[in-house]
């Protein structure tokens, strides 16, 4: 007996369009249906896109994988309306695509349902014209309240605000906004649950769910519409193109969007046991093929070690010091460091100065020496500054871009000064 009572509860799928179970979809439908007609609204796993018209609706409810971008895109510019019911689905992605963020929902909503912050009660928000309440969006124009369940709140800097859950002692949250996308529309709901049958036993919501329909199904400025509403929920399939249109850059996208795919399943799931095989077999193909190759490579012989020339960065002195800064591999700020110590040194020793040398005690030395002309010394103050701020970057940690080129022009620099020191010192 406990099985029997159990088996239902077991076989229910969230948001299923056929079952009655308390999280399925199927008081939604009928209540669709009521409104624009039974034959009006169809309830798929496999959205073709390729059957769709400017003049028929779409919603989403739950996504567990990303709608095409470029279809989506596609249909709602050429007129076509779309619905997205979700709070913690896969339509993230498309949403951010029309600059729609989601947020959390407010943590202490002012009025819930059963003292229960889960079940936060949203209302209509009217437009405001001049600062005056000008009315409620069309979808929500009968609704009084509408009972949330775990909802996400939305934001976006331009579409119109339709629900929203006040808040004590926070910002309260906007959980739909809607607007126009070309000559479509996007209504998009943070939260999927208010339409599960559950949920549809208050009075508000069902009132939302014939608001909704009336708009998909309404007659638009362009024309008519009379088109077919499209249902899709979970784990749904695409397939063609809107409008039977293809480019280069959709099959690409579809291509990239086939492998995320993949990628998202595989990690789910593992490989297939023929993947698994099949790479195994490569691998030791190519593991067999080295060390074939190592086991048939000839060694040249080698003098031993003790024989070898002491290399020249592994010397002490001057050469040594020199190869380490003219080695491929070292920075080019250090040179330049060493072209500032040279620097110092060379004015010290001619003006009988002790070392250290700071920045500005060697600019003004040299400005006082009277050797460098106004020009030559703007030129003398900006290599200075340029040596002091590798210097200070070096010792960050973070040692700036330094080409070839900058350290010719500093030595450069460095051996016109010297010149004109000693010029000027033996014209006295």
């Amino acid at each position: 007996m406990v099985a029997l009572l159990l088996a239902p509860a077991a076989r229910a799928v969230p948001y299923d369009f056929d079952g009655d179970s308390w999280e399925g979809c199927s008081v939604f439908l009928d209540v669709l249906r009521d409104k624009v007609g039974r034959n009006n609204v169809v309830a798929t796993s496999e959205l073709r896109w390729e059957n769709l018209n400017p003049r028929d609706a779409l919603v989403v409810i739950y996504p567990l994988r990303e709608l095409n971008a470029d279809e989506l895109s596609s249909f709602l510019r050429a007129g076509g309306r779309v619905a997205i019911l979700d709070d913690f689905g896969a339509s993230e992605a498309n949403l951010k695509r029309f600059q729609i963020e989601r947020i959390p929902a407010p943590s202490r909503p002012a009025r819930t349902l059963r003292n229960n912050p889960a079940l936060a009660i949203a209302e209509p928000v009217a437009d405001m014209v001049a600062g005056v309440p000008a009315g409620v969006h069309p979808a929500v124009a009968d609704v009084v309240s509408i009972v949330t369940n775990h909802p996400t709140a939305l934001t976006h800097p331009n579409l119109t605000p339709t629900l929203r859950i006040a808040a004590m002692d926070e910002p309260d949250g906007i959980v739909a906004v809607a607007g126009q996308v070309g000559r479509g529309r996007l209504f998009v709901v943070g939260d999927s649950s208010v339409v599960i049958n559950q949920m549809m036993r208050y009075p508000g919501n069902r009132a939302f769910v014939q608001g909704l329909g009336a708009y998909l199904s309404s007659d638009d400025t362009w024309g008519e519409r009379k088109g077919t509403i499209y249902v899709v929920a979970r784990s749904f399939q695409e397939t063609g193109t809107f409008e039977n249109r293809s480019s280069v850059g959709k099959s690409l996208g579809a291509a990239g969007r086939a492998f995320r795919r993949w990628l998202a399943e595989t990690r789910a799931a593992g490989l297939p046991s023929s993947v698994i095989w099949a790479l195994g077999m490569i691998a030791s193909v190519i593991s067999l093929l080295w060390v074939g190759k190592m086991a048939a490579r000839t060694y040249p012989r080698r003098s031993p070690r003790f024989a070898w020339p002491t290399p020249l960065v592994a010397q002490g002195g001057v050469a040594g010091r020199a190869a380490v800064l003219t080695a491929p591999s070292t920075h080019k700020a250090l040179a330049l460091l060493e072209i500032k110590s040279a620097m110092e040194e060379s004015v010290a020793a001619r003006f009988d100065l002790p070392l250290p040398l700071s920045t500005p005690d060697l600019f003004e030395t040299v400005e006082r020496s009277g050797a460098l002309e106004l020009s030559e010394l703007k030129q003398f103050k900006h290599l200075l500054l340029t040596l002091s701020t590798v210097e200070t970057s070096v010792a960050a940690g973070t040692p700036l871009r330094v080409r070839e080129r900058d350290v010719q022009a500093a030595i450069q620099k460095l051996h016109h000064l010297l010149a004109r020191i000693d010029e000027k010192g033996s014209s006295r």
